[in-house]
């Protein structure tokens, strides 16, 4: 992978703060929101005859006990909208997107930031991960024809040790830069 045709998108520096030197790096912020305006803005302004490949490094919360370490996901999920009720009243929602290379697990994206062990619970019937910007960020790139890859490592539990994130962080980042290093080659 030429690092030109490379854009890291992470929501926090803390979470991109061990990505490989001379990577551009785009802050997004947290949120999709946030997300979806910062990347789509980064890929229009990003040189060349292409887009770039968007690589977004994260944290997320894992929706089944057995999940910890680093995940490609496949699949990404908005899980906070109401794409049924929409879709009843005749408006169509992209609701669920499929991403190239991953490694065959589901990723739920929401506004919420999950501690509650019931939603958690609700979200592992399709999902494995949860985080707040991977969908955005992922549509955004589908919109713009832009590949994308979402990167995540498992920080807590997405129930009460999601707030022990601050102290979790940084090894979630070092890890997520090596990553970055294999990838670059």
């Amino acid at each position: 992978m030429n690092r030109a045709d490379l854009l890291v998108v992470s929501a926090t520096a803390s979470e991109a703060a061990h990505v490989p030197a001379g990577v551009e790096t785009v802050i997004c912020g947290i949120g999709k929101v946030d997300a979806a305006v910062a990347v789509a803005a980064a890929v229009l302004r990003h040189g060349g005859p292409r887009p770039p490949t968007v690589v977004n490094i994260g944290t997320a919360g894992a929706l089944r006990p057995e999940l910890t370490g680093l995940y490609v996901p496949s699949v990404v999920r908005n899980h906070d909208i109401s794409a049924d009720v929409l879709r009843s009243l005749g408006y169509p929602v992209r609701d669920v997107l499929e991403l190239p290379g991953g490694d065959g697990t589901a990723l739920a994206t929401g506004d919420h930031f999950v501690t509650d062990p019931a939603v958690r619970d609700a979200l592992a019937e399709h999902s494995h991960l949860v985080d707040m910007e991977g969908f955005a960020i992922a549509r955004a790139c589908a919109a713009l024809g832009a590949v994308c890859l979402l990167v995540k490592h498992v920080s807590d539990d997405a129930d009460a040790s999601a707030m022990e994130w601050p102290e979790r962080v940084d090894h979630s980042a070092r890890v997520l830069g090596g990553w970055l290093e294999e990838y670059l080659g």
